[in-house]
C-alpha cells in the first residue's frame, strides 16, 4: 500500500545537505533511516493480514529515525539543528491533529444524533432500481464528501449499499469502487475533503476559495468512469426493507453548528490570516456549550415526550425513552479515529526525519528541476495510488517547489483522485475492503483500473484547459 517513496528516494542522484551543510544521504543515518522507513510501511500495508493497526509501526520508526539523527549529531555542536527542526515538525502535525479532531468529533456526534441512519434509511425506502442506486450514492459520495471527509463519506455510501444489496456481490463491487472515485473527486476540491487537501491549505499555498477551481476537473474524473460502469449494473428494481429511523435531539442544530465552525475557521484564516485550527477549535467550545444545553434540558424533554407517548399509547416508544442517556462531547472525542491521527503523527515526522536528511531536497531536485513541473505533479498522483497520498503530499509541501497556483492545484488534485486508480491508494478504498469485505478487492478494483486512469486522465486535462490562466 504505502512502501515505494522510501525506496524511490534511494535511487535520486542530486546532491543533498542537512542543515549544517553535511551530507547525511550516504551516511549509515540515511541508509538506516530509509530501512526503518520501508519496514515500517510494509508493516502498514499488511495490517489486514497481521492484524497489527498501521499507527504502531510508524510511531516507532519516527522515534528511531530522529534518534539516529541525534546520535550522529551528538557533540557536534549542532544539537540545536535536530531539535528545532523536530518541533517544527511537531507543530506542523499539532496544527493538523486538532484540525481533524474537531471534524472528526462533530461527524461522530452527528452519527450518535442518527443522522446518518436516517439518510440510509432514507435511501433504502426509496425502492430504487441498482442503476439509480449506483449514480445516487456515487454521486452522493461526491457531495457530501467535501464536508465530511472522504472516508467518512465513503462508510456511509458503503453501509447503504451493503445493506440494500442483500449479498448481490457484483453490484456492491461496482458501487464500492464508483463510491470511493467519488468520495476522493469530491475530497479534490475543499480543504475538508481530505487530509492532503487541508495540508495544502494550511501551508498557504492555495486559498479556500481557489481550491473550487478543481470542482469541474473532480468531478469529470468521477462522472466518466461512473458512466463506463454504470452500463454494466442492472436496471432492475431494488428489493430491501425499510426501516425507521428517528433523529436525536438536536441532530440538525449539530448539522448547523458545524457549517458555522467551518465559516469560523474560513474566515478567520481568509480574512485575519489566523491559523484554520483556531476557528475549529473555537468551534468546538460552540458545540460544548450546545452539549451543555442539551444535558440541562433533557429531563423536560424527556417529560414531554413522555406525555405525548402515554397520550397515543406508545409502550415501544415510552420504553426507548428510558434508556435515553444525555450527549457526552468527551466520549464523542474519544471516539475519533486516534489510530488514523497517530498513523498521521507517524508519517509527518517519519516524512520530516527524511527531509531533514536531506532525501526530500534529492526528490525535488529530480521531480521539480529535471522534469516540467506537470509532468511531476501528474507522476505524484500516479505514485499516490501506489503509497498512500499523505505522505507523498506531506512531502511535496516539504520540498515546497517553486511554482505557480495552477501547478499547486493541479498536484491537490492528483495527490486526491490519483489514489482512486487502486483499491489501496486511498484511505476510503482500504476502509471498504474490510467493510464489504469478501465484495470488494484489490482485484476486482484492478479490473476498472484503465477505466479510471481514463478519468483520472481526463480531469488533468480538463484542468489544464479550464485554469489555463493560472498557470
Amino acid at each position: 500500500m504505502r512502501i515505494l517513496l522510501p525506496l524511490l528516494l534511494l535511487f535520486f542522484s542530486s546532491a543533498s545537505y542537512a542543515a549544517d551543510g553535511l551530507s547525511l544521504t550516504s551516511s549509515w543515518v540515511g541508509y538506516s533511516a530509509l530501512v526503518i522507513f520501508a519496514i515500517a510501511y510494509l508493516l502498514v500495508m499488511s495490517e489486514e493480514v497481521i492484524h497489527l493497526r498501521k499507527s504502531k509501526p510508524v510511531l516507532v520508526a519516527a522515534g528511531l529515525i530522529w534518534f539516529l539523527i541525534a546520535i550522529y549529531y551528538r557533540g557536534s555542536g549542532h544539537e540545536e539543528l535536530v531539535t528545532d527542526a523536530f518541533r517544527h515538525n511537531l507543530l506542523e502535525f499539532s496544527e493538523l491533529m486538532l484540525f481533524l479532531l474537531v471534524a472528526m468529533t462533530y461527524i461522530n456526534a452527528m452519527e450518535e444524533r442518527r443522522l446518518f441512519d436516517a439518510l440510509r434509511a432514507w435511501l433504502v425506502s426509496k425502492k430504487l432500481s441498482y442503476r439509480k442506486l449506483f449514480w445516487l450514492t456515487g454521486c452522493l459520495a461526491f457531495v457530501i464528501s467535501p464536508v465530511a471527509d472522504n472516508l467518512t463519506t465513503a462508510l456511509l455510501m458503503c453501509a447503504v449499499v451493503t445493506k440494500v444489496a442483500q449479498g448481490n456481490s457484483r453490484f456492491i463491487n461496482l458501487a464500492c469502487i464508483n463510491i470511493v472515485i467519488g468520495a476522493n473527486a469530491g475530497g479534490a476540491f475543499s480543504p475538508f475533503g481530505d487530509i492532503t487537501t487541508l495540508m495544502v491549505w494550511q501551508k498557504g499555498l492555495v486559498t479556500f476559495g481557489q481550491f473550487f477551481d478543481l470542482l469541474i476537473p473532480s468531478f469529470v474524473n468521477f462522472v466518466i468512469p461512473a458512466f463506463i460502469m454504470s452500463m454494466f449494473v442492472s436496471a432492475e428494481a431494488v428489493e430491501a426493507e425499510h426501516e425507521e429511523v428517528e433523529l436525536k435531539r438536536g441532530a440538525r442544530r449539530i448539522v448547523g453548528l458545524f457549517l458555522i465552525t467551518i465559516a469560523t475557521a474560513v474566515m478567520g484564516h481568509s480574512l485575519f490570516h489566523m491559523p484554520p485550527v483556531m476557528g475549529m477549535m473555537m468551534g468546538l467550545g460552540y458545540l460544548q456549550f450546545f452539549g451543555f444545553f442539551l444535558r440541562k434540558t433533557l429531563a423536560s424533554s424527556l417529560h414531554k415526550k413522555a406525555v405525548d407517548a402515554i397520550s397515543h399509547r406508545d409502550d415501544a416508544r415510552l420504553k426507548a425513552l428510558g434508556s435515553v442517556v444525555p450527549f457526552d462531547i468527551f466520549n464523542r472525542v474519544a471516539r475519533a479515529e486516534w489510530d488514523t491521527l497517530l498513523f498521521f503523527y507517524g508519517v509527518v515526522i517519519c516524512v520530516g526525519g527524511l527531509g531533514f536528511i536531506g532525501y526530500l531536497e534529492m526528490a525535488s531536485n529530480t521531480m521539480y528541476l529535471n522534469w516540467d513541473p506537470t509532468y511531476a505533479n501528474i507522476a505524484v498522483g500516479v505514485l499516490s495510488a501506489i503509497v498512500d497520498n499523505i505522505p507523498v503530499m506531506f512531502a511535496v509541501l516539504t520540498m515546497e517547489p517553486a511554482m505557480s497556483l495552477g501547478q499547486w492545484l493541479l498536484v491537490t488534485l492528483t495527490a486526491g483522485v490519483g489514489g482512486s486508480m487502486l483499491s489501496i491508494g486511498s484511505a476510503a478504498g482500504v476502509a471498504l475492503m474490510g467493510q464489504a469485505r469478501g465484495h470488494y478487492t484489490f482485484i476486482s478494483h484492478l479490473r476498472w483500473a484503465p477505466v479510471i486512469a481514463l478519468g483520472y486522465a481526463a480531469s488533468i486535462v480538463c484542468h489544464l484547459m479550464l485554469n489555463n490562466a493560472l498557470f
